[in-house]
């Protein structure tokens, strides 16, 4: 197939680039690298990597026409600045609009979307989150705008899914705990964990389950991709000390709850399961090995979060 991946050189867009490439597909690669890495993505006969913002509606509708894809992958989105609100408007609604409307003009035969947990809100009705939880995203920029760019492409009438993503983690990941923690411990930094429990997948996980909706798996519409279990920070504290080998001094210091965070984002992945015949294969530990692995070969200079009031002390 021929395949558009917005986002390509990001975290979870490089990650099934490399894999559709392996299954011999044409991909067409958008990025504007403000969070993606060009080293994320190997030079290769079938890919082709265009620099650029998809809220250009002139340049996504030349590259549309000209490429004519079968599928679109749209993982791209702004989430560096949790104040910069104009550039989520413009990458997560403005973009995605772009992408829906030329996505439509040339006919594409499925979408896929990656949209926040943070769609049903800090403070869930109830655990594990189900598909029918009201969604409530005013609790960010990123979730409203996420949330705004999910809304156009139902609208639009096209065969889509939704994937409503846990906490994804894994190599190349810049964003969240993990790499936080990473960043500030290989640079003799203290650290603090948050009294708070989140689903964490790893990303191989992740990408079965997005190459099985490639394939045609899957019903139009909303899915999680989850683990089905929720961890403490604390303890995925501990695996990114296990795996980095570090002797701590003293015990890490245990913060509680922000009022602007939630306690806990549990999503129940019932549906994928069924539909998809998938379960989660890395554990917690397993996959953070892996991660520090990364991070040690290629280095951190920066890591990211979408939530300005629980990002570490500089």
């Amino acid at each position: 197939m021929k395949i558009v991946i917005t986002g390509g050189a990001g975290f979870i867009g490089s990650h099934l680039a490399d894999h559709l490439l392996e299954r011999k597909n044409e991909i067409l690669v958008i990025d504007n690298y403000t969070t993606g890495r060009r080293e994320n993505l190997n030079p290769h006969p079938n890919l082709t990597v265009i620099e650029g913002t998809i809220a250009d509606t002139a340049k996504i509708n030349e590259i549309f026409n000209e490429f004519h894809p079968d599928l679109v992958i749209h993982a791209a989105a702004s989430y560096k600045d949790p104040q910069n609100w104009a550039e989520d408007i413009r990458t997560n609604v403005l973009g995605s609009a772009n992408i829906v409307q030329a996505s439509q003009r040339v006919e594409v035969k499925r979408l896929i979307y990656f949209q926040t947990a943070l769609c049903y809100g800090l403070h869930p009705l109830e655990q594990p989150i189900t598909l029918s939880h009201p969604i409530r995203p005013e609790v960010s920029s990123y979730a409203i705008s996420k949330t705004a760019g999910e809304q156009y492409i139902v609208s639009s009438g096209m065969d889509f899914i939704s994937f409503r993503l846990a906490n994804a983690y894994g190599p190349r990941n810049l964003s969240g705990p993990l790499p936080t923690f990473y960043h500030r411990l290989i640079n003799n930094k203290s650290c603090f964990v948050v009294d708070t429990r989140r689903d964490f997948i790893y990303i191989d996980d992740v990408v079965e389950v997005v190459l099985s909706a490639i394939e045609g798996k899957g019903e139009k519409g909303y899915y999680h991709i989850s683990s089905g279990m929720d961890y403490s920070i604390k303890e995925l504290f501990n695996a990114t000390v296990k795996a980095m080998g570090v002797i701590l001094k003293e015990e890490v210091e245990v913060r509680p709850c922000h009022p602007d965070d939630a306690y806990s984002i549990l999503l129940d992945p019932s549906k994928t399961y069924q539909d998809f015949g998938w379960r989660v294969s890395t554990l917690l530990e397993e996959g953070v090995r892996r991660a520090i692995g990364w991070y040690k070969r290629f280095g951190i200079e920066q890591t990211y979060t979408h939530l300005k009031s629980i990002q570490m002390e500089r």
